[in-house]
């Protein structure tokens, strides 16, 4: 193969990045906006409950991603890289849109079935998007420089996710607080078909990559990619070494590094969302730039040593910055201001109903400039003989600002780690499996390794920290949900030094 000509490589990259990004970025929408689509489609009365039921959905689109890796792995390599992906990036696409128009669950009681069809439908289609990228730029890039140029396809989750936190916090402040609660957060969702339109244009005017397109002109595509993927025994062997010396690991890292910090901030700690979600966003932004670095040094180095050092790293340090998130949140230790302290009811009516709601607000300053304020919610019942529900109690904390660079030096640290196990996961997967059959090969280690592995960060976590709540103790052990990712990460860790092999293999790109 002879290295294509740079200009066109960029533009490969820039046209799959592209494409991934928006991918990503509907994947992610509902993740960051978890707490209030739980409010909005799922029965009303028991939020934790809610709240569970809407991170399990959000896990059902990772858990379905390796049978889009199945299913869009085989096509691509079967009839090729481009139009694969441009059909997965329409199913996405269309997906986050129908979100965005369903009526809540008031309006609704399909509701929570149709989100939960939805979001299988992207988990399909994202179990074929990346793969999908990842070889096709592989397959344009030179041996000795392929961990560097897939980095940038590295890149995509990670802004995403950012750019799913810019359009949720753009939203919030040109809104009012009602009218975003009310219809503003589906904006979001509606946003992604306008994504989707210049994504299309662009995809469509991508070649096919030169290996598939070599391959094909000489009769040697796979004629059951799946039988040759995982009816041999040694690729089988390979595929298993990818998940469980790698993906798995690297999935988890990534998902306690991006998704459940931000669920343990919002839910665990009470922060207030804009201002975390903004002091994530920074974090996210100034980590991204080390996905080109680490991918660059795989080149140089090896991909091994790189991706076992960020597992090692978050093994030994998530429970650490973890506390040191809480007890900056922790407004029992702080020192109350009490000529601030304050408390405030009004009464509401209930829609629908003579019952009547009392709203009891209370907000608390501390010396160091922090700001809580709690709300609890009781429902009275015009029906005297029906028991009243217990009361719904929110808080919400303001950190002082002085806590900003301390919060984004931790999160940075825990992205950091990231781009460590996923700067060169994708050259370190391409340069496993043969031409003919790397998109379903390499496929479905990474979705298992991230979809099933990392995508259940966030719930079981979450879970693992309600049952570790107990009538001696009912604040719970907040670092209790840590205990999954640090023992899958140690298990992966432990594998991979034994099993994984230190040197980069090109021989896979180069020859057929």
């Amino acid at each position: 193969m002879t290295a294509v000509s740079k200009r066109k490589l960029y533009t490969v990259i820039g046209a799959s990045s592209l494409g991934t990004l928006i991918e990503w970025y509907d994947f992610y929408i509902f993740g960051s906006l978890a707490t209030i689509l739980s409010e909005k489609f799922f029965p009303p009365g028991n939020p934790t409950a809610a709240f569970l039921a809407t991170l399990a959905t959000f896990a059902a689109g990772f858990i379905v991603r390796p049978f889009g890796a199945l299913v869009f792995g085989r096509l691509g390599d079967l009839i090729g890289r481009k139009y694969t992906f441009l059909l997965t990036l329409v199913l996405m696409g269309g997906s986050t849109f129908a979100i965005g128009i369903i009526p809540s669950y008031e309006n609704f009681a399909w509701a929570p079935g149709i989100i939960l069809i939805l979001r299988l439908l992207q988990g399909l289609a994202l179990g074929g998007e990346y793969g999908g990228a990842a070889t096709y730029v592989a397959e344009h890039s030179p041996p000795h420089r392929r961990g560097y140029y897939t980095s940038w396809i590295q890149t995509t989750a990670t802004l995403g996710l950012f750019l799913s936190l810019i359009v949720i916090i753009t939203c919030q402040q040109l809104l009012s607080k009602e009218d975003y609660y009310n219809w503003g957060w589906r904006l979001p969702f509606l946003l992604s078909i306008v994504l989707l339109a210049i994504s299309i244009v662009i995809r469509l005017k991508m070649q096919e990559s030169p290996l598939f397109a070599q391959l094909k002109s000489e009769g040697k595509t796979s004629v059951n990619p799946l039988k040759e993927s995982f009816g041999h025994r040694a690729n089988l062997k390979m595929v298993l070494l990818a998940l469980f010396g790698a993906t798995m690991g690297q999935g988890v890292v990534w998902y306690t590094g991006q998704f459940y910090a931000q669920t343990f901030l919002l839910k665990t700690c009470s922060l207030e969302p804009t201002q975390t979600n903004t002091w994530i966003g920074i974090a996210l932004l100034l980590a991204t730039p080390f996905f080109i670095v680490f991918g660059w040094l795989s080149d140089k180095i090896g991909r091994k040593s790189i991706m076992l050092a960020g597992m090692l790293l978050a093994i030994l340090s998530y429970r650490a910055i973890f506390t040191q998130f809480y007890r900056y949140a922790d407004v029992s230790q702080k020192q109350e201001v009490a000529a601030a302290t304050f408390t405030k009811t009004h009464t509401e009516a209930v829609k629908k109903s003579n019952d009547s709601l009392l709203v009891t607000t209370t907000f608390k300053q501390y010396t160091d400039g922090s700001t809580a304020e709690t709300e609890v919610r009781q429902l009275f019942s015009a029906d005297t003989s029906k028991e009243s529900p217990i009361p719904v109690t929110k808080k919400t904390i303001v950190l002082a600002d002085s806590y900003g660079i301390k919060i984004i030096g931790l999160i940075f640290l825990l992205v950091l780690f990231v781009t460590m196990v996923y700067g060169p996961i994708a050259a370190f997967l391409v340069e496993l499996f043969p031409t003919k059959i790397r998109y379903t090969s390499m496929s479905l280690p990474y979705h298992i390794g991230n979809g099933v592995f990392g995508g259940m960060v966030p719930f079981i976590a979450t879970l693992v920290y309600e049952y570790s709540k107990t009538a001696s103790n009912p604040a719970g052990d907040y670092l209790a949900g840590l205990w999954y990712p640090i023992s899958v990460a140690a298990v992966c860790f432990v594998i991979g030094l034994l099993y994984l092999n230190s040197r980069n293999n090109h021989d896979h790109l180069t020859h057929h």
